[in-house]
């Protein structure tokens, strides 16, 4: 199963050069890394990017995540991948530009 990081053009672009990453703020101050699967993460987007420009949508293999990747229960009850550890470059599946558009962020058709 994929799940989806949702990162500023900045924090992708530093991940790139740093080869790893704790997250982008909210990470650092929750102490692990949020995820959405792809039923959430377009409410992701909406809640806490709705303005925001300059989007990066990064997915991963949660199963090649191992053991510090907890489901744990967030927004209304549903279970969000959280991962407990630093993530590596070498994870990322794909990328993508996530465009603002006119009604709201423009998600790639085939979203798995």
């Amino acid at each position: 199963m994929q799940i989806y990081k949702i990162l500023q053009a900045a924090e992708w672009q530093a991940f790139k050069m740093a080869g790893k990453t704790t997250g982008a703020p909210i990470d650092v101050h929750d102490g692990f890394i949020h995820f959405s699967t792809a039923a959430q993460v377009r409410e992701t987007a909406a809640k806490h990017f709705a303005e925001d420009e300059g989007l990066v949508l990064v997915a991963f293999e949660a199963d090649a995540m191992g053991a510090l990747l907890k489901w744990e229960p967030s927004r209304g009850g549903a279970l969000f991948p959280h991962l407990y550890r630093e993530l590596m470059l070498s994870e990322v599946l794909w990328n993508c530009d996530l465009p603002l558009g006119p009604d709201g962020h423009e998600f790639p058709e085939d979203l798995a």
